[in-house]
């Protein structure tokens, strides 16, 4: 079975031209330098904008006064020392939401590392220590500023990929995260597909929104979680799989998966096997920019962080990292690329 799926790849890949160019993958700061500095700081921020990380990713939610901050998720309580500062504001899950806050409390708060809600451990514990040193939780125009700011200073051009979160259970809530988003990029200049940005989601009825009633011309990418796409050996359903590509091809540039649906792991041969994917989206025009590569959580199909890099950049041939260490991605990726490729103009954003 596993010939015959190749063997229908091949036949696939040869009707048609590749809509999308090989070049080198771009590195995205997965929540700023985060496996050294504290997610979603402004610190973590401007470390991976010297580190030369092509993007720096801002995951927003929304304050109890409509104000977009940059935080992982709805919750306050594994990132800040909220439990502290406000021990009554938890909801009956003893949750604490950043919804409940205004963007005032959240000022107040310190960031750290983050910890485990059930088990309040530390997640990375051989990073940045725990509630250390002064980082707090910054809203989305700030973190723009200091993007925007560092683009001038340095004279390097670095992009946003900016991700909505939660966006139904926002409107739950009585917010439309979506509009709200978008008006603060479009004030700071972040309103065409040729600029240096990417919108992501998780929810595709919100994606779809954002291009067809939200008129947003930013770069829209769809992420991709959990799937329910027909496997056969270890690769997925190629008709299935072409189809879901073409869906998202109407009103999304790219695709977000997981490292998992990208790279599988090492069949009994010990051959890497890279699933079918990536060359799908490539034939319906997307880029695919799969998450998440860290240094100190390698899977088992790789020794070291340089080999990750290259099966993902070589090997299964994506458009883009998205990875908690810039600085280490960006030496293996131009390690591993061609000359050509490597050393071509990747302060630009693509």
């Amino acid at each position: 079975m596993m010939q015959l799926t190749r063997l229908l790849l091949a036949l696939l890949l040869a009707t048609s031209t590749p809509i999308v160019d090989a070049k080198a993958p771009i590195v995205i700061a997965h929540r700023g330098a985060s496996g050294y500095l504290p997610e979603h700081t402004l610190a973590a921020k401007a470390l991976a904008h010297g580190m030369g990380a092509d993007y720096l990713e801002q995951d927003v939610v929304l304050t109890k006064d409509s104000i977009p901050i940059v935080l992982h998720d709805i919750h306050l309580d594994t990132v800040t020392n909220v439990t502290e500062l406000f021990p009554d504001r938890q909801r009956d899950d003893g949750r604490y939401y950043a919804i409940d806050f205004t963007v005032a409390e959240v000022k107040r708060l310190r960031a750290t590392e983050r910890v485990d809600a059930k088990t309040n451990k530390t997640v990375f514990p051989r990073r940045f220590p725990p509630h250390a040193s002064h980082f707090t939780v910054p809203t989305l125009a700030e973190e723009l500023e200091l993007i925007q700011g560092l683009n001038k200073s340095s004279g390097r051009q670095a992009g946003i990929y900016t991700e909505i979160k939660s966006p139904a259970w926002h409107r739950s809530e009585g917010k439309d995260i979506s509009k709200i988003v978008l008006e603060v990029l479009g004030r700071y200049g972040y309103r065409e597909a040729s600029d240096a940005a990417y919108l992501q989601c998780f929810d595709v009825v919100e994606t779809k929104r954002l291009r067809q009633e939200l008129n947003c011309r930013l770069k829209l990418v769809q992420l991709l979680g959990a799937n329910n796409w027909k496997e056969v050996d270890s690769d997925f359903d190629l008709e299935e799989l072409a189809r879901s590509m073409r869906e998202i091809a109407k009103y999304a540039e790219g695709i977000g998966p997981r490292m998992s649906d990208v790279v599988r792991g090492r069949g009994t041969d010990g051959n890497l096997i890279v699933t079918s994917l990536v060359a799908v989206a490539h034939q319906h025009g997307l880029v695919v920019h799969p998450y998440t590569l860290r240094a100190d959580a390698l899977p088992g199909y790789s020794e070291s962080f340089d080999e990750l890099v290259k099966h993902f950049s070589v090997d299964a041939k994506v458009d883009g990292l998205f990875t908690d260490f810039p600085d280490q991605a960006l030496r293996a990726r131009n390690h591993h690329l061609p000359e050509s490729k490597a050393t071509e103009d990747t302060s630009a954003p693509r």
